[in-house]
């Protein structure tokens, strides 16, 4: 199952540093090798097994820009399931890049009326930290106003912190098919094992695909944090040809287990009550995968939805 991701944005925005780091495992410091994106880059990312998300870089320079409005319009913003648009917070032509964004939405309504918009404002790590709320809620009311009739979810981002994990877990969740049986069955998993809180992350990117909690838990960044750590975690692994596969990370307050799950997701169970024994919380992890394996093989063959 195909889906077109189109991530658009002005020159320098920082659209091909977030996909580098998201789908091939770089880190923030490693993006400042990369060149500039000439015209269209594409790439297939295998995402959860059989979805395949089909990823459009479109290079941001004035030319570029100026071409995919006018002779590839129909190439570029047909079938599309989702525009990911990519605002530098620091620009000083704000106009024209709400110009630019305004001419892509008329295109989507054209070719792609049924896409899903994200609004990324990026590189936040920029702004004063006692300003970056207020920054942000403005371009977020500008963007929602200059997006109708369309709707536009909007994310704060930076390459530096979890917000970008935050953004792209969002995202790519919309895309997945069965999402909501998936999360019925970790309320039932999360209720058998008794734990506090149970998260599946996807294999290759490690984005949390899907969570559920029984108890409060004060950061609400901490799914990103994980995402961050354990996928720095496994790169520093394998640049010593060893393999990540679990982990366990106890103290006196909880338990927590990461774990291969099926064959496209880790599973990462925290539990608060220390009288539960690692084995036993191991052997309700392994017991629970075929479960999953099924209900990912019904999801996987979900038919395509095309647009017409």
């Amino acid at each position: 199952m195909k889906k077109k991701v189109l991530l658009m944005g002005k020159s320098g925005s920082g659209k091909t540093s977030m996909r580098s780091i998201i789908f091939a495992n770089y880190i923030a410091r490693d993006t400042r090798r990369l060149g500039a994106t000439i015209d269209v880059e594409h790439s297939h990312v295998r995402f959860l097994g059989n979805l395949i998300l089909n990823l459009w870089d479109c290079g941001g320079q004035e030319a570029f820009m100026e071409n995919y409005f006018a002779s590839q319009r129909d190439n570029i913003f047909r079938n599309v399931e989702v525009l990911i648009y990519v605002f530098d917070v620091e620009s000083t032509e704000l106009e024209k890049d709400m110009h630019y964004y305004q001419t892509c939405l008329e295109a989507i309504i054209q070719n792609s009326p049924n896409a899903k918009i994200f609004c990324l404002v990026h590189k936040m790590d920029l702004v004063l930290e006692q300003q970056r709320d207020v920054i942000f809620q403005e371009r977020q009311a500008d963007l929602m106003r200059l997006s109708m009739p369309l709707s536009c979810t909007c994310f704060r981002t930076s390459i530096w912190d979890e917000t970008l994990y935050k953004a792209w877990s969002s995202i790519v969740y919309m895309l997945i098919p069965n999402v909501k049986a998936l999360e019925n069955s970790l309320q039932q998993f999360t209720n058998i094992v008794d734990a506090d809180e149970v998260l599946l992350f996807e294999r290759a990117t490690f984005l949390v695909i899907s969570h559920c909690q029984r108890k409060d838990h004060k950061d609400v960044h901490r799914f990103e944090k994980v995402s961050n750590i354990i996928k720095q975690f496994k790169l520093s692994c394998s640049k010593l040809a060893a393999q990540f596969q679990s982990m366990e990370v106890r103290n006196s307050a909880f338990a927590s287990y990461i774990d291969m799950f099926t064959s496209n997701t880790y599973v990462m169970v925290c539990m608060s009550d220390p009288q539960i024994p690692s084995e036993i919380t191991l052997i309700n992890i392994r017991n629970a995968r075929k479960h999953f394996e099924k209900l990912e093989k019904v999801s996987s063959s979900a038919p395509a939805i095309t647009h017409h």
